[in-house]
């Protein structure tokens, strides 16, 4: 079963053995699903000349950087969010002397690094502080955030520190770790009340031996908080802080929409081999998965098109078997025709748009390909319509992810990666199970038009089971603290500013999206009203850097620009003038 992957990674060190870690904290606060992250680390050297420090920290794709500083001994360098193009004309005026000591770039399945090098002096100090924040996504029922634990060395003063607190009640919390030995286990405490919940980690210099003469440490994986909140089943649950609203709305006590889905099947040459072998096997375990009263297709396309039938058939045991049968003989051939898959697909379901069939369809595409057609966003767009939802399953690493991103938010659907590895089927599978139950079809959240303003998106078109809808707004009236919705809702004041944050990374993130949508007259509006949020909220998105400037000093001025990640990218540089 895949839950959700919110990453919360820790930072690793690549260094000799005369730079001494005397620090390592991560502290993260998480309210209301608002996660806000420090990760601090201070290391000295010990030895009688200069030696390089690395910093490297895997944080979420979906995160924004607000902060980042380092300290050497007692000078600091101050970190400021610009717009994207003066940080790089300041990038391209400066005199730049030696080489990148940093960047950011994609590390994993669900995360970017975050990396930096600096030279410290002989007996002195550095302190590395990096800040990010995120909205946990609900998925399968759960948040979960991993934290990844690999020092590579002991470490004198080693802490993880998580404060979740959820004013309607914590359902439960879960702690586990794949380097949590017998040993281990008793060091990880804790604590849940009926709102918060604290988990601490610090095993001292000892006890992160692997032995006790040996200078190696048990510290070295992923530790795994899982949670969730107790959902209200009627409209949700809504918090009112300083003038602005969340809105969160999961309702899982509802009875499942059968659907129609349609399977759209990549077998060009590319796939031969593992990839072909593990989407049969995850296709296999999908197809047992149908409930009954669902509708199904399958086509599968190179440069010719082939359908196991040419029209949807009922899930049912006959039904699946049959296709399982289809599935076994697929195999990897010739070109690849993403088009003509997608389009099969739409008119396999729009043909059949009957009383007799279910309202909610998707399609689910998967392919390690490259499109071979410019206008293929235009064609699926204009064929769906709106009526249905495309996800596209992207495998391996040279696919064309940014074209089948667009093309899924275009048709209210998401994107993923596949990532070539042993667990290509589960990850097949998993995101299957993220869209197999949906429960409510064309979701209108309507809020009095007098009362709210900035509102975040608030219809949408599905909503499944064990994920969440999330909504926020500005109130007309400051004090308010409680308006209609479809019935009553008191809202409920909790500490600190973060609803206001919630409500700027949600509109900046479906800004961003809505770009991808929109004519080409809006885009520059939208951009502008994306950077202008980013701007004043100090968030480091795809349209600012980050800019980092060391005290001058008589003979150095240096800087640091770092860049948000985007797929297939990577910047940060550092310069001297």
């Amino acid at each position: 079963m895949h839950i959700l992957f919110t990453l919360i990674k820790i930072f690793m060190f690549n260094i000799t053995i005369t730079i001494e870690v005397q620090s390592m904290r991560v502290d993260c606060k998480v309210a209301s699903r608002f996660a806000h992250t420090v990760m601090t680390t201070k290391a000295f050297n010990t030895a009688n000349a200069s030696q390089e420090v690395f910093f490297e920290v895997d944080l979420p794709k979906t995160a924004f950087i607000t902060n980042f500083s380092i300290e050497i001994e007692g000078r600091i360098y101050v970190s400021e969010v610009k717009e994207k193009e003066k940080a790089r004309h300041q990038y391209e005026s400066a005199v730049s002397s030696g080489q990148t000591a940093g960047l950011v770039k994609a590390s994993g399945r669900n995360m970017e690094k975050f990396s930096v090098s600096v030279n410290i002096a002989p007996q002195s100090h550095v302190t590395f502080t990096l800040t990010y924040e995120e909205l946990l996504q609900r998925r399968l029922g759960s948040y979960e955030i991993m934290i990844g634990v690999r020092p590579k060395q002991l470490v004198q003063n080693f802490e993880i520190v998580v404060d979740i607190y959820e004013p309607k009640g914590i359902a439960f919390v879960d702690v586990n770790g794949t380097f949590i030995t017998n040993e281990l286990l008793p060091l990880v405490k804790k604590t849940v009340t009926d709102k918060k919940a604290h988990v601490y980690f610090s095993p001292t210099l000892d006890q992160q031996k692997t032995c006790s003469d040996c200078e190696e440490t048990l510290i070295d994986g992923d530790l795994f908080i899982r949670y969730d909140v107790t959902h209200p089943q009627d409209i949700g649950e809504i918090q009112i802080i300083n003038g602005y609203f969340v809105h969160f709305f999961a309702p899982d006590d509802l009875p499942q929409m059968p659907k129609n889905v349609v399977f759209v099947i990549d077998r060009s040459g590319s796939m031969e081999g593992e990839k072909m072998k593990q989407t049969r096997e995850a296709l296999m375990t999908i197809l047992s998965e149908l409930h009954e009263d669902d509708y199904f297709g399958l086509v599968t396309f190179d440069d010719i098109i082939e359908l196991w039938r040419p029209f949807l058939s009922k899930a049912t045991p006959e039904n699946v078997t049959e296709a399982k049968g289809f599935v076994k003989t697929i195999k990897a051939r010739h070109m690849t025709d993403i088009n003509k898959g997608l389009l099969s697909a739409v008119d396999m379901l729009t043909s059949e748009k009957s009383h007799s069939f279910p309202d909610m369809s998707m399609i689910i595409l998967l392919t390690d390909g490259r499109p071979n057609l410019s206008k293929i966003q235009e064609n699926v767009q204009n064929a769906i319509n709106g009526s249905m939802s495309l996800f596209c399953l992207g495998f391996g690493y040279d696919v064309d992810y940014s074209l089948l991103d667009t093309l899924a938010k275009q048709n209210d659907g998401l994107a993923r990666r596949v990532y070539e590895a042993s667990d290509a089927a589960l990850q097949l599978q998993g995101f299957y199970d993220e869209v197999a139950t949906p429960l409510l079809l064309e979701v209108n959240l309507n809020y009095p038009g007098n009362a709210v303003t900035d509102l975040t998106q608030s219809h949408f078109r599905q909503f499944f089971k064990g994920s969440e809808i999330v909504v926020a707004g500005r109130l007309q009236e400051l004090e308010t603290n409680t308006f209609q919705t479809e019935v009553s809702a008191n809202g409920e004041y909790i500490f600190g500013d973060f609803t206001e944050r919630l409500w700027a990374y949600l509109t900046i993130q479906q800004l961003l999206d809505e770009r991808e949508k929109c004519s080409a007259e809006d885009k520059e509006d939208i951009t502008a009203q994306a950077l202008d949020l980013s701007l004043k909220y100090n968030f480091v998105t795809p349209l600012t850097s980050m800019v980092v400037t060391k005290p001058e000093t008589e003979d150095t001025d240096e800087k640091l620009i770092a860049d948000k990640l985007t797929e297939g990218t990577c910047s940060f540089h550092i310069l001297k003038r």
